[in-house]
């Protein structure tokens, strides 16, 4: 409401300066009435001319008067300039009267009362016409303006467009509104920011775990095999020996387990599929994976190893040594991710046995070198297996989507630690933990 009355304040002023430009005009261009000391001089002026001897037309047109030379009082010449308000004076040189002298006047000073008033209708035209157009601008500035900014700004949000700020002005009559406005958006940007952030940490939650899973399935897939072997083996031993009287009891049981490592082999690959098509379905939007290293004992990192030489491979886990005791920092989860994806890739496309060795570097770092015995990474593509979804050419005709390696450089990374790799009669990985 300020804005308004500074509006009214404003046009009331400009309104009375205008009253009193024409006030003071009015004064300064006033009609004063008939001077009869410059007639009287006239007069006097007249009156030597005449004696000189000028003419009548001469004295006339010199003095803007009319002469009539008529000794009657009243004529009919004499009663036209009477009734029209003209100044009639007795025309006497030397005391002798011949007649009178006429000023025709008064249409003089009402031509000079209409040239005042054209002027001042003209004046006040104009100054009510500026304030006119001063007013709407004012009117725009403060009123138009704000509103039409507010109607782009409301299309620039049914658009989802929250980047674009709303213009704050000092005197806007709308100012607090406004403020209120942006801050909404502000408010909407950083929600819709939140949203996005959750919505890529599910999906990055789905994408590791999906792919996560799929190593100790691989691990239950492997070992089913090995019992679907041995069990095959001691039911074709048992069949050899078995009397005419029918299947033993001890046939029976392995027919029975044999059985039930199928349906476990069979669901197995069913949770694999399962997770295929759930990685294929995030993988895109895999942007972010949180990683958060504290400090624990470096025995959990050889444990992790040895676990992996149970899991019913033919590639087989060899700890060449013992890892140094003390602290370092990693994330548990994210670590055994790191080991399951490097000696799963190993065992998948080098299908050798697997030495693993601890030391230390700098005093700084534990050191970790996991080193197989199979044909290795060409040297071409050596520099791409840590990038996003690359796949080498001997994993074409393999499972996959090429995220175990970028995983293990990222989560290395993200612990702190780092991660190199080369060829080394056979492909050799050396990540490295930092010390506490």
């Amino acid at each position: 409401m300020k804005q308004i009355s500074r509006i009214a304040l404003l046009f009331t002023i400009l309104m009375v300066g205008t009253l009193l430009l024409l006030i003071f005009g009015y004064k300064k261009n006033d009609y004063r009435g008939r001077d009869m000391a410059y007639y009287n001089d006239c007069l006097i002026s007249l009156y030597s001319d005449y004696k000189a001897g000028l003419s009548e037309e001469k004295l006339e047109s010199g003095y803007n008067c009319d002469i009539v030379f008529s000794k009657e009082v009243v004529s009919t010449e004499l009663t036209k300039y009477y009734s029209s308000g003209a100044l009639v004076l007795d025309f006497a040189p030397d005391g002798e009267y011949l007649g009178k002298v006429v000023w025709n006047d008064v249409n003089e000073g009402l031509e000079l009362v209409q040239r005042y008033t054209r002027r001042s209708i003209v004046l006040f035209w104009t100054a009510v016409l500026m304030l006119g157009y001063i007013l709407l601008f004012l009117v725009w500035f403060f009123l138009i303006r704000p509103v039409a900014e507010l109607k782009n700004f409301s299309a620039e949000i049914a658009k989802g467009n929250l980047d674009v700020p709303l213009p704050i002005h000092k005197y806007n009559l709308f100012g607090s509104f406004t403020e209120s406005f942006d801050i909404m958006r502000e408010e909407l940007r950083a929600a819709r920011e939140r949203e996005i952030e959750a919505g890529v940490a599910k999906k990055e939650m789905v994408a590791e775990l999906s792919h996560d899973i799929k190593t100790p399935i691989a691990t239950i897939q492997a070992t089913c095999e090995v019992l679907d072997m041995k069990y095959r083996r001691k039911m074709a031993a048992i069949k050899e020996t078995e009397t005419a009287d029918g299947r033993s009891e001890e046939a029976a049981e392995l027919s029975d387990t044999l059985e039930k490592v199928a349906s476990i082999s069979a669901k197995a690959e069913t949770v694999n599929s399962l997770m295929n098509n759930v990685v294929h379905a995030t993988l895109e939007e895999l942007d972010r994976i949180e990683v958060n290293p504290v400090e624990n004992s470096s025995g959990i990192i050889e444990e992790y190893f040895n676990n992996m030489k149970n899991s019913g491979s033919e590639s087989a886990v060899i700890l060449d040594n013992h890892i140094p005791k003390c602290l370092i920092y990693f994330d548990s989860l994210r670590m055994e991710q790191v080991i399951d994806n490097i000696i799963g890739n190993s065992r998948k496309y080098a299908g050798t046995d697997i030495h693993v060795s601890f030391d230390e570097v700098s005093g700084d770092y534990i050191r970790i070198r996991i080193s197989d015995s199979g044909p290795g990474v060409p040297e071409d593509e050596l520099p791409l297996i840590t990038e996003k979804y690359f796949r080498g050419s001997s994993g074409k005709d393999r499972a996959g989507y090429g995220l175990g390696m970028y995983l293990v450089k990222l989560y290395m990374e993200k612990q702190g630690g780092g991660i190199e790799y080369y060829n080394d009669n056979g492909f050799t990985v050396e990540l490295l933990l930092k010390k506490v």
